[in-house]
């Protein structure tokens, strides 16, 4: 049997890791169990109670984190030449077409969120492979396939997360760092949680929100009570 290190005896006599907290105290608790020397990211992963096969229960969505995510976010906009001003003066981190298009083609994707307009994801779409798997395909209901870059530019740097349940029916994200105050944290998880419970399909029958976990990049996971949420 693996013996514990003495942070993780520490970290195990803060908390009983199989309660259910509130998601209040959940944040605080993962902010005074992690002992990184970086400053990790803290995550959410809300479990619910759909079957993301069928169309009519995917759960798919974008929600502005009051708080951030604590983190400079890149931002690739491809677009014409008459829109390059515009993702310039927003702030975007790269501006272009073809020579990104290219880029991206050989293996380039340094990059966190890609912002298009609709006259180029004929191009765009030809990415797929690539884009794909990394979760960077711009797509207009997560507000990255756009005429209004300038906008959508400025509201992913402020904070605007997209989310999509995954294929165990599994929604996973960032809500901040472990530098944010305890109170910041919450306020984002509420926020994203307020969010998704708006979005729950009709064809979802029984319990909507099965689980709630929070936790830090090397943290264990505090279990957050759904009721809590459920206002």
């Amino acid at each position: 049997m693996a013996r514990l290190t003495k942070n993780m005896k520490e970290v195990l006599s803060k908390f009983d890791v199989e309660k259910q907290y509130n998601l209040d105290d959940a944040a605080k608790i993962v902010k005074d169990i992690t002992f990184t020397k970086f400053d990790a990211s803290i995550d959410i992963a809300v479990r619910l109670g759909v079957d993301p096969r069928k169309a009519n229960q995917m759960v798919r969505g974008t929600v502005a984190l009051p708080n951030g995510v604590g983190k400079d976010v890149k931002v690739l906009v491809l677009c014409t030449p008459d829109k390059e001003a515009e993702a310039k003066e927003a702030g975007a981190d790269h501006v272009g077409l073809d020579e990104f298009i290219d880029k991206i083609k050989e293996g380039w994707t340094d990059i966190d969120v890609i912002i298009t307009m609709p006259s180029v994801m004929g191009k765009v779409g030809a990415l797929g492979r690539v884009l794909g798997p990394r979760g960077l395909m711009p797509n207009p209901k997560s507000g990255t396939v756009t005429m209004d870059i300038g906008k959508a530019v400025t509201e992913i740097k402020a904070g605007k997360i997209d989310f999509k349940v995954d294929k165990f029916g599994i929604i996973h994200t960032t809500v901040g760092r472990a530098s944010f105050e305890a109170d910041k944290l919450a306020e984002n998880a509420h926020e994203l949680m307020s969010t998704i419970l708006k979005l729950k399909p009709t064809a979802s029958k029984g319990t909507y929100v099965k689980s709630i976990c929070l936790s830090s990049t090397m943290s264990p996971g505090v279990k957050v009570e759904p009721k809590s949420i459920e206002v």
